[in-house]
């Protein structure tokens, strides 16, 4: 057995502040006569790392080399011993602390006020008088399961929601070191039974009917309809198209430029026109309020079109289906009638990519196959006009 440089006399006796060796990387760093820590030199993941073992009143030089001679055990047992104190010093909190934490730390960056309070309180209505009291660390895929077995079928939009902010809350609970892994969302899919898809949030207009639809909608001009027949030929959102200024379009190169700011994901998204949209925005110019920048005007130039001006001219036409339901209806005709990799259709809708991972390295917007994504989809849409029929 190897003997220390140090002995316990000469350790009373040292007064002079500094480091001293005791061999093997046992090292005291002395403050003044009587204080001082001890600390462990070692060798890590070709890195050096200097563990602390506790001060120089708790721990005597005998009490010191046991300390650093069960961290070399376990350093050589493959135990990462930092990161096991780390965990242990944590206080873990439970799913209800958390989610509150993690409410707190996202509501800034959500710009719907309702959405705000949607958020924490259908967890404090489902989740928290299942899981709330358990340690998010112990959240586990059969408890999930139970929170949304009882609404899932009766409830599917709520209880999908439910699902993704839970699983929310455990992802950060990853991040943050409380728990080993990201929610279970496989093993939880599986456990549920399929939701019916007559219960989908949109109803969507068929897309084969989208062509017919879209011939009606020329018997006569209003803002309205030219705003629904651009939300269909662009497969934008709502509030995307109603809040559309000029100034974003650029005709030259056949490009739309919605602004991050009404964008859902808070990023850029440029949208391809194609012929048939190109045509209803010169439409829409012919009748310009000189006033306003705004692409379709509400009742006052200076406003934008109402959400429910778009949904009337559907409801006039005894149609039961929703505004937003034609983004469906486009994907669906994406899926079925082309061969338009997924990726290209999903980046047309500007969804964000759930997987993080691909997230992360993926570079590109598709832009030059969505343009011809966007053309095809305006050759279908108008096919009725251009045949004629």
């Amino acid at each position: 057995m190897l003997m220390g440089k140090l002995s316990a006399i000469a350790v009373k006796n040292l007064k002079e502040p500094g480091r001293y060796s005791d061999g093997e990387g046992l090292i005291l760093k002395l403050a003044a006569q009587g204080r001082g820590s001890w600390v462990l030199r070692v060798q890590a993941d070709g890195k050096r790392k200097d563990i602390g073992l506790g001060s120089l009143a708790e721990l005597g030089l005998a009490d010191a080399r046991d300390s650093a001679r069960a961290i070399r055990k376990q350093l050589k047992a493959g135990i990462d011993v930092v990161a096991e104190r780390k965990k242990a010093e944590l206080t873990i909190p439970t799913f209800r602390e958390a989610a509150k934490m993690v409410h707190a730390e996202h509501k800034a960056a959500w710009k719907n006020g309702k959405h705000k309070d949607q958020w924490i309180n259908t967890l404090e209505t489902y989740a928290f008088p299942v899981i709330g009291d358990s340690p998010v660390s112990e959240v586990e895929g059969p408890a999930i399961r139970d929170v949304l077995a009882k609404i899932w079928l009766t409830k599917p939009e709520t209880a999908r929601r439910v699902r993704q902010r839970i699983a929310a809350v455990l992802d950060w609970a990853c991040a943050k070191g409380f728990r080993e892994t990201e929610a279970p969302l496989r093993s939880i899919a599986r456990g549920l039974p399929r939701q019916p898809r007559k219960q989908m949030h949109f109803s969507a207009m068929p897309f084969r009917d989208v062509p017919a639809f879209l011939s009606s909608l020329r018997e006569r001009q209003s803002v309205g309809r030219l705003a629904l027949e651009m939300l269909i030929l662009t497969a934008a959102r709502s509030g995307e198209i109603r809040g559309c200024e000029w100034k974003e379009i650029d005709l030259r190169k056949r490009l739309w430029n919605v602004p991050a700011d009404r964008m859902k994901a808070g990023v850029l998204h440029t949208v391809p026109l194609s012929e048939a949209a190109l045509d209803v925005l010169k439409r829409a110019k012919a009748i310009k309020a000189p006033a306003s920048d705004l692409v379709f005007p509400g009742s006052s130039p200076l406003r934008p079109l109402s959400d429910m001006t778009l949904l009337k001219v559907l409801r006039d036409k005894d149609l039961d289906v929703t505004v937003h339901g034609f983004r469906s209806s486009f994907r669906d005709w994406a899926a079925e009638e082309t061969s338009y990799p997924g990726e290209v259709a999903e980046a047309a809708l500007a969804h964000t990519i759930p997987n993080k991972v691909e997230a992360a390295y993926r570079r590109t917007d598709f832009l030059e196959k969505r343009k011809l994504l966007m053309a095809d989809w305006g050759e279908f849409c108008s096919s009725l006009l251009i045949s004629g029929s």
